[in-house]
């Protein structure tokens, strides 16, 4: 044989043998493999009879729970159906019980409808008894007296209303009387709380300043060579400036507190600084007002702050802050008007009204006295038409043109005003007046109220805010006594002039003496 079949024949015997030994490998395998998953099948058949006996034992578990919890729920509802049962019971035995009530209480009413009918049915018939009877009478009265029925009852109401119309007035004084008395309390309560709750500095002004100096030496250099040093300051401040004997002092004299504060300040920088010559002194003259002019819109801002006044015109602050340095009647403008803001915000309080526009008007009530120019206009008018040129409401424009009765009040607070500008300028001490006017002013006024007929004695009292007046009994009978009160009342608020208010007390008594021995 050739070599090469020998080498396929061998080859051929080779791949049968592998072939062979795979077949049989292959037969075990699967013999294994059948004989594991007959193993997991029987263990998987256990399994799951182990969890169809588990499962089995949750569901009975499950329906026995829910068998109770339905049975509990039954039981449950049937015992409140039974006790809804037993209330409907309760009800309708109730209800019964009202219903028996009810139809034995239309049996009462329908006895009482019954014997009311018969009761009126009587009294019908006595009321026609009765009005026979009186008309019997009143045949029987016209006959006796002569007059008819109709005539008797006119003079009866007559005599009636006569009656009632006296109770009436005497009723009707009565209440007056009660009225003013207590409106005249309450108003005196009111005025003195506010007077009382109010406290302010009170601050003396005059025309003059003076003007302190470390020695007497220091005066010719103010007067300067001939004079030119003072004439420079007195045409730069328009304040007459005397230098005299007095010691260590120069007075500053001039009706302008502003002028007299910058001429008092340039002085002071003066003398501090030295040099103290014409020009140097119209430099600081300037420079002075400048600075008086911001202290003065300083002390309007600070005073709206401390008064709580928000929103005024700058305008009007301005005047305020000027206020600092003038006065009326010796009493500084700027604390006047302070109080009266002060003591209108009290009483305004007191009354019910608008605290911030009464005290805003009492502030601003006198701005009329520092304008930066001069017209001829009352300060009242003046200051209201400041305010209203600076957008002010109505009522405090009002207010402030009608503190002093130059025109109409139309506003709750403008009395206000009026009254508490009295109450801090006319108050004893409050402003200063010359002794001389002060003594014939109360001279007048007892003058003037011993010109009337029948008038015995006159005193004022209470630094002129009083005037007694006393009058013989036989002459002056208590009307004439009430009508001279207020005829000499009207004829002081004509013809004289004095702050505040007069009041005119007229007394009248009669005196019986008697002497035992």
């Amino acid at each position: 044989m050739p070599d090469y079949l020998i080498y396929v024949v061998g080859g051929g015997a080779l791949l049968v043998g592998a072939l062979v030994g795979m077949l049989i490998s292959s037969g075990m395998m699967r013999k294994k493999v059948l004989r594991q998953a007959d193993e997991k099948l029987k263990k998987a058949e256990a399994d799951g009879e182990a969890i169809k006996k588990e499962k089995m034992l949750q569901a009975k578990e499950k329906f026995l729970q829910l068998k109770s919890e339905h049975e509990k729920e039954v039981n449950e509802k049937n015992k409140n159906i039974n006790q809804a049962e037993s209330r409907i019971k309760q009800k309708e035995q109730s209800l019964n019980q009202k219903l028996e009530e009810y139809q034995r209480r239309d049996k009462d009413v329908e006895n009482q409808r019954r014997s009311l009918e018969h009761q009126l049915e009587l009294a019908a018939k006595k009321q026609e008894d009765l009005d026979k009877m009186h008309r019997k009478q009143v045949e029987q009265l016209e006959t006796v007296a002569g007059m008819s029925a109709d005539a008797a009852r006119a003079q009866l109401v007559e005599s009636l209303k006569g009656e009632a119309r006296t109770e009436a007035m005497a009723f009707v004084k009565e209440v007056m009387d009660e009225a003013k008395m207590n409106a005249n309390k309450e108003a005196k309560k009111i005025v003195i709380q506010t007077i009382q709750r109010v406290a302010t500095e009170h601050a003396v002004e005059n025309s003059v300043s003076v003007f302190h100096i470390e020695n007497d030496e220091m005066k010719g250099r103010i007067i300067g060579r001939e004079g030119r040093n003072i004439r420079a300051l007195e045409a730069a401040t328009g304040i007459e400036i005397i230098v005299d004997d007095t010691p260590e002092a120069i007075i500053l004299s001039g009706f302008d507190p502003v002028r007299r504060e910058i001429a008092r300040l340039a002085l002071h920088q003066l003398v501090t600084d030295g040099r103290i010559h014409p020009a140097r002194i119209e430099e600081v003259v300037e420079k002075i007002k400048k600075q008086v002019e911001e202290e003065i819109a300083e002390v309007g801002k600070r005073t709206c702050i401390d008064l709580g006044i928000h929103n005024l015109h700058p305008e009007l602050m301005r005047m305020v802050g000027r206020m600092k340095y003038r006065s009326s009647y010796g009493q500084n403008l700027l604390q006047h008007s302070r109080e009266v803001a002060n003591l209108c915000a009290i009483m305004a309080a007191e009354l019910g009204l608008n605290v911030k526009a009464a005290k805003r008007a009492g502030l601003l009530h006198d701005i009329g006295k520092v304008p930066d120019d001069e017209p001829e206009l009352p300060h009242a008018i003046l200051g209201m038409k400041l305010a209203e040129k600076c957008k002010e409401k109505p009522d405090v424009c009002n207010a402030i043109g009608a503190h002093h009765d130059e025109i109409e009040m139309n506003s709750m607070i403008s009395p206000i005003v009026q009254v508490c500008d009295a109450i801090s300028g006319a108050r004893p001490g409050a402003r200063r007046e010359i002794v001389e006017q002060y003594i014939k002013r109360l001279k007048d006024l007892e003058a003037l109220a011993l010109s009337y007929p029948g008038v015995d004695k006159t005193y004022a009292i209470q630094a002129g805010r009083e005037l007694r007046v006393i009058v013989a009994s036989e002459k002056v009978t208590d009307k004439d006594a009430e009508k001279l009160a207020i005829d000499i009342s009207t004829r002081i608020q004509n013809e004289m002039t004095y702050p505040g208010q007069v009041k005119v007390t007229v007394i009248r008594e009669t005196r019986a003496v008697g002497i035992a021995k």
